[in-house]
This record gives C-alpha cells, structure tokens and sequence, in this order.
C-alpha cells in the first residue's frame, strides 16, 4: 500500500530494441553490397569506405568532445552514415573529398542540429548533394578501377543487359550496381522489420510506372531504368531514415511516390541523369507537412471534439 506511482512520458511501452541495435542490423544489410562493390571497383573501393567510416565516426567523438557532450558513436549512426555516404561516391573520388564530406554529414547536418533523432534532412544524402554541388569529380561518369570501364547507365546510349545490371559489373558508384546485393539487404531490413515495405514499393513502382511511359510501353528498357542509377539504394536504405521519413504507413507511401516522381522529373528533364539523392532530399523537407496530412486521428470522449 505504500509504493509510490511513478508518472511518465510517452512512450510506455517498449520493444526491447536499441538504436545500437536498429544500426547494426543496417550495417550487417549493406555488408552484400559493400563486398560487392570492393570485388567489381577493385581496393579503392574499400578505401573509400574506409575513409568515410573512420572520418564520420572520427568527426562525431571530436565534435563531443570539443562541445564537452556525452560520447554517442557507440550507437553506431556515425558509422552507418559514413558507409552509406561510401557507398554513394565512385571509387576513382579524391579521399580528400570523403572526408569533407564525412565532416558535412556529421557536423554540419547531424550534430549542429542536436544529433541523432533532431536533424532535419539525412546527413549522407545531404553530404552526397553537397558534393555533387562542389566537386567536379562527381559530376562525371564513375569508372570501376579494377574490373571494367565505361560510363554510368544512365548516361550511356545503350543499357546494360539486365543481368549486368543485377549483378553490377559496370559504371556507376559503389553501392549502387550491384541489384542483387541490394535486394538481399533490403530482405534481410524486412525479416528484422528494421523498416516496412511502403516507402520503398512506391519509391520503385513509381519510377518504374513513369519510366514506362516515358519510353513508350518498353517494358524492358523501364525495369533498365530501375535496375540502373541509385534506385533501390536510395530507396531502401536512404529515403526510409526513421528522423527523416514520415512513420505512418501512407505518408511513406506518400514518400515514396513523391521521390520517385522528383527522380524521373530530373533524370527526364533536368540536368542531372540521376535524382535520387536530390528527391530523398527534398522529400526530407516535406516530411513533417506528410506528417500532419497522415497521423492517427485520436478518438477522445465528452464535449463536442
């Protein structure tokens, strides 16, 4: 009779999950894809991804200390934006320019912002416009290093077979040839429901829908189109970030049809060939208005509300 009520806030009731934990099971899905991306671009790849990680996870503990804050890289963000950032850039870029970058995504959009769970855009797209704004090494096609050259797909007169494009044997970033290693990350976020299918269903259909009309019914040449660019990386790992998506299940669908429109607007129209990474971007911004336009309606009793 003498033990005291304890009072408070939402949310009161747990899932046993950790950020630490949410983290590493995306770093464990981008482990097929990254492997991938060393075996097809040769050991530049890896030190690319190397240098991303360790100067994003670098930048973190140097930005908490110098600010005296609590050391938060054990939850591992830094080093999933860091691989993710990696994963986003040509193997043939200047690690001059990973580490800018790094320090962009980290300190100016993540940790300027509060940290994990306050910033307002995902650090590794945003760093990834911010370099394609700044530098000219990312402007031009990206060459593998070790295994075959060529032009990115979607800057080439013919595409690739599908099989190519499954497998990732040709130009293009690191992450983002590779279908194959892609998919089987994506399969492996859903079996640990780190995210849901909603965002990037409609991100894909969506390109896929407009890319077929666009190419007058060519069935063939619109799946091409998916399987190319930065599609499903951008879709399943970057636009379905829990701060920056929308949680409910139709503001991700709203999410999704909204960046995959963006992303055949520029790819068609605009002067860039891919627009993933600027669609995830600016979708981030509109996430709190899909917020508002989604959430649950709560139920409430008396009055006239």
């Amino acid at each position: 009779m003498s033990s005291l009520t304890k009072l408070t806030v939402s949310p009161h009731i747990h899932s046993g999950r950790s950020t630490k934990g949410i983290m590493r099971d995306v770093l464990i899905s981008l482990l097929p894809v990254t492997v991938a991306g060393v075996v097809i671009f040769g050991m530049r790849a890896l030190l690319v991804v190397a240098v991303c990680l360790l100067c994003s996870v670098g930048f973190e503990a140097l930005f908490n200390l110098i600010t005296k804050k609590e050391q938060t890289v054990g939850d591992l963000s830094a080093a999933v934006t860091g691989l993710l950032l990696a994963l986003n850039l040509p193997a043939n870029i200047p690690l001059w320019q990973c580490a800018i970058g790094a320090m962009f995504a980290i300190i100016v959009v993540k940790c300027l912002f509060g940290g994990i769970g306050q910033n307002l855009v995902n650090p590794a797209v945003t760093a990834r416009v911010f370099m394609l704004v700044a530098f000219s090494s990312m402007t031009v096609s990206a060459f593998p290093v070790d295994a075959v050259t060529g032009a990115t797909p979607l800057a080439a007169e013919t595409m690739p077979s599908l099989l190519t494009l499954l497998l990732g044997n040709y130009g293009g970033t690191i992450g983002e040839t590779c279908t194959l290693a892609l998919l089987i990350g994506g399969i492996y976020l859903l079996l640990r429901r780190v995210i849901t299918w909603q965002l990037p269903v409609a991100f894909i259909g969506t390109v896929f829908v407009f890319s077929l009309l666009m190419e007058n019914l060519d069935f063939l040449r619109a799946l091409s189109l998916v399987l190319s660019g930065g599609v499903f990386i951008g879709a399943i790992f970057m636009a379905t970030d829990y701060v920056t998506s929308p949680p409910t299940a139709w503001g991700k669908v709203l999410f999704g049809l909204g960046a995959g429109l963006i992303t055949c607007l520029i790819r068609y129209f605009g002067n860039y060939s891919e627009g993933v990474s600027f669609a995830i971007l600016f979708m981030n911004i509109l996430t709190p208005y899909i917020c508002q336009w989604t959430r649950h309606k709560v139920f409430v009793t008396g009055g006239n509300k």
